[in-house]
């Protein structure tokens, strides 16, 4: 009988596009995942079992894959898989390829935009036909929506998981909006938090947190210098006039010692 690998069959990930071609319509879709992909590396800088795409293409069903005209599974503004290689070579990933990783993203994130492309709908159906775990919608636009939904699938569908930030255990972060700073942008944008609810530092703001610690250290030390020379010009002090009330004590005669 004739044995083969049905897995060798399938298209990989140097077969399939890389992009599907449709430019972003508003920069915050690039922007936001990719301050959230920032702070990870951070957070995961020791860490080598997880990837973090950015517009990238993931594809899920072979059978839809392979379709010339199918074009991505889908394509999110952000997406999580762990358990995976943070980096497969030094060319990196073209495409996510489902059944190349064997993992599926635990994380999905999509930031709606003036031109609206099924995030409430469509996207979150294939999300949950594909098993993704947590989908979160960022509307920065915040007319009748919210600004921040987090959806969990629970035995096949997904529900709402309230709050702000919403804690994902199975990722061990939380995840969030409020107002920052990012490439010099104050606005509201996503991070990532510690289940007490604090916030992560971005990449900017780490790098001012060491500034900071380096200038105080500076002056730690500049200020134990001073306090060292004050106490050594007051010992200098009590050693002159010691030696002056010696001076006197001998010209009355006194052995001052």
């Amino acid at each position: 009988m004739l044995k083969y690998n049905l897995l060798n069959c399938l298209p990989s990930a140097e077969d399939l596009p890389d992009s599907d071609d449709t430019p972003v319509d508003n920069e915050l879709q690039n922007l936001i995942p990719g301050l959230l992909k920032a702070i990870l590396a951070l957070l995961w800088v020791e860490r080598w079992d997880w990837f973090f795409g950015v517009d990238m293409g993931v594809y899920y069903d072979p059978g839809k894959s392979a379709m010339p005209a199918a074009g991505f599974a889908y394509a999110p503004d952000g997406f999580l898989s762990i358990g995976v290689p943070r980096f497969i070579d030094e060319g990196l990933r073209l495409s996510y390829v489902v059944w190349e990783e064997k993992v599926v993203p635990l994380l999905a994130l999509e930031v709606v935009s003036h031109k609206r492309r099924g995030e409430y709908n469509n996207k979150k159906e294939i999300y949950r036909e594909m098993g993704v775990l947590y989908y979160v919608i960022y509307n920065p636009l915040r007319r009748r929506k919210a600004f921040l939904e987090v959806h969990k699938l629970v035995d096949g569908s997904y529900k709402l998981v309230p709050g702000n930030p919403v804690w994902l255990p199975e990722i061990n972060l939380g995840i969030g909006a409020e107002r920052g700073t990012y490439l010099g942008m104050n606005r509201q944008w996503l991070y990532w938090y510690d289940q007490q609810g604090k916030r992560y530092l971005t990449p900017e703001e780490s790098i001012e947190q060491e500034r900071q610690s380096v200038f105080q250290e500076r002056q730690r030390t500049q200020q134990a210098q001073q306090l060292a020379e004050q106490e050594r010009q007051l010992a200098e002090q009590e050693r002159q006039r010691a030696q002056r009330l010696a001076e006197q004590l001998r010209m009355l005669g006194i052995d001052p010692d």
